[in-house]
C-alpha cells in the first residue's frame, strides 16, 4: 500500500508564499495588474497544488494584505506588504 505524505501546499501559508513568488516573477502590466492565470497555472500545473490548496493560499495572501483581488476575478495587484516579503 502506498501512503502519500503531507502535501507541500496543504498549509495555506506555504501556498500563499509560493503564490507570491509566482506573482513576483510576472512583470505587472496596466496599473500593476497581474493576471490570475499567471499565478494559478504555475502553482497548479508545475507545483502540483490542488485547486483547493491554491484557493486557500490565495485567500491567505489576500488576508495578509499581500495581494489585492479584483472583483472580476481576472487579476490581482501586489500590495506593499507583498512587496516587502521580497525586500
Amino acid at each position: 500500500m502506498n501512503m502519500k505524505g503531507d502535501r507541500p501546499y496543504s498549509d495555506p501559508e506555504k501556498a500563499a508564499r509560493r503564490i507570491m513568488e509566482h506573482a513576483k516573477a510576472f512583470e505587472p502590466i496596466q496599473d500593476g495588474r497581474i493576471y490570475i492565470e499567471k499565478i494559478n497555472r504555475p502553482i497548479i500545473d508545475e507545483d502540483k497544488a490542488t485547486p483547493g490548496e491554491y484557493w486557500a493560499g490565495l485567500q491567505h495572501a489576500i488576508g495578509q494584505g499581500w495581494l489585492e483581488y479584483h472583483e472580476s476575478g481576472t487579476f490581482v495587484r501586489m500590495k506593499q506588504a507583498g512587496k516587502d516579503l521580497f525586500a
